[in-house]
């Protein structure tokens, strides 16, 4: 195409057309090849596409997956306000309630708000010793010698540290176990709904009749605390008690029984299901990595002596820092976040009309082997090369822009400390040669993780043994 511009003519090249992947079928769309092997798949359409490709999720729906990182950084930051979350989103919002996590627009910004306190720095250092406790009781529960599944380890870990920093005087025992048990049942089954036709969720499924009746389970359990405390007048000093206290910008109202369970069930589903993955992942790396392991407990033991670790030695912990950061972009527990146009969009060198669906995928992007050398190699040192920048949007451990997660800061705190407690307690054994893959359900968790428990030999004594 030619077009005058005073005297010049100037030539507008029309951007590519959007390659479609193949494999969709009626009704189902690319969801049997999602359901068979997620993660490959996906990345299969980054050595197989260019920038964009697009994929059914749902009949009648076009979503384009965004594969380059520049694209995607332009998605999330510059075109960020004025998106959608997307189907996986609206998704979690329909099954779990409106929250932060789910909102858009000007209603995200105003829960945003409304919630940060609850985040804030002071606010997290004082969850520490909580954090702590807990990761010292679970290690006390492991038996020396015993085959330990250690996803289900972390996901009780990960349970216990958020309902001790969530409830911590806001339910009792039986409730607190009954709590432990639906949320177990919610958080395995949300991936699956997310990514189905929604027909599928309608059929009287014996999973769907499990589903339904833990979610209903823990939004009673958490509405039933929240009118406690409102009859008592107390502050239990929890993230229960702050959210109790919070109101609306607008209103002046508080928050009501049914949003702040909202709230917290979100937070539930997609922070635990993501801590739990991401320890696994850590204490399989630095079993496979002995020398690795050795430094993390050389920095350990030269920053905390023989005391326990506290929120101010988080910071003095830079190795410790970078087998994280590493962890995370080797095993990013995120596998496909979404967004949607709600006008005609410029995105690169494409108009997107309003309504499309987008998505991208840390876990693909984060192995892509253009952006990260030898990607599949657990390298921590790799994070000190400043010689070599990456490409803006290479690595998003939890996402970016006015949608990044607000409990960053809460995440890193309790991986941290729990690695911080468990690896000087215990040293936890892999089978020799054995290799794990990833499964991506909700999260990119181990497919089975079995290690041995072997007590560390002049381990630091527990606080108060």
């Amino acid at each position: 195409m030619i077009e005058s511009k005073g005297h010049a003519l100037v030539t507008l090249v029309a951007p590519p057309p959007i390659p479609r992947a193949a494999g969709s079928l009626p009704f189902l769309g690319h969801a049997v090849q999602l359901l068979r092997d997620n993660l490959g798949f996906i990345a299969a359409l980054r050595t197989t596409y260019g920038p964009l490709v697009e994929i059914t999720l749902q009949p009648g729906t076009r979503t384009l997956v965004v594969q380059d990182p520049g694209l995607v950084r332009t998605m999330l930051t510059d075109l960020g306000p004025g998106l959608d979350k997307g189907r996986f989103f609206e998704k979690m919002g329909q099954l779990l309630g409106d929250s932060v996590v789910t909102a858009a627009g000007q209603t995200h910004v105003r829960r945003r708000r409304q919630l940060q306190p609850a985040f804030a720095r002071e606010r997290i250092a004082g969850y520490v010793d909580t954090m702590r406790g807990e990761a010292e009781a679970a290690v006390d529960g492991w038996a020396p010698g015993a085959v330990l599944d250690v996803r289900e380890a972390m996901v009780g870990l990960s349970l216990d540290m958020l309902a001790k920093t969530v409830f911590a005087g806001s339910l009792d025992g039986t409730a607190f176990r009954r709590l432990r048990a639906d949320l177990s049942v919610v958080m395995n089954g949300v991936g699956a709904r997310v990514m189905l036709p929604d027909w599928v969720e309608r059929l009287p499924l014996p999973a769907n009749r499990r589903f339904t009746a833990a979610r209903d389970a823990v939004r009673a359990t958490v509405e039933g605390a929240v009118t406690r405390l409102q009859a008592s007048g107390h502050d239990t000093g929890d993230m229960l008690s702050l959210l109790l206290r919070t109101t609306d910008e607008e209103t002046g109202r508080p928050l009501s029984g049914h949003e702040i369970s909202s709230e917290i069930l979100t937070l539930a589903v997609a922070g635990t299901e993501t801590t739990a993955s991401v320890l696994s992942w850590v204490l399989y790396e630095l079993a496979r990595h002995p020398e690795a392991e050795s430094r993390v407990l050389a920095e350990l033991g030269d920053v905390l002596g023989d005391r326990p670790v506290t929120f101010g030695d988080l910071g003095r912990l830079p190795y410790l820092g970078r087998v994280l950061d590493e962890t995370l972009r080797l095993h990013h527990t995120g596998w496909l976040v979404t967004r949607r146009t709600v006008t005609e969009t410029r995105l690169g060198p494409w108009t997107l009309p309003a309504g499309t669906e987008l998505a991208y995928c840390q876990h693909a992007l984060h192995r892509d082997p253009l952006l990260f050398p030898d990607p599949l190699a657990f390298d921590p040192d790799r994070w000190l090369d400043d010689s070599r920048p990456r490409p803006s949007g290479a690595f998003l451990p939890f996402g970016a822009g006015k949608h990044k997660c607000i409990g960053d800061r809460f995440a890193l705190t309790e991986l941290l400390t729990a690695v911080a407690t468990i690896v000087r307690r215990v040293r936890l054994e892999l089978p020799a040669g054995r290799t794990v893959r990833p499964v991506a359900a909700a999260t990119v968790r181990p497919r089975t993780l079995l290690m041995t428990v072997r007590p560390r030999t002049g381990a630091p004594p527990r606080r108060g043994a």
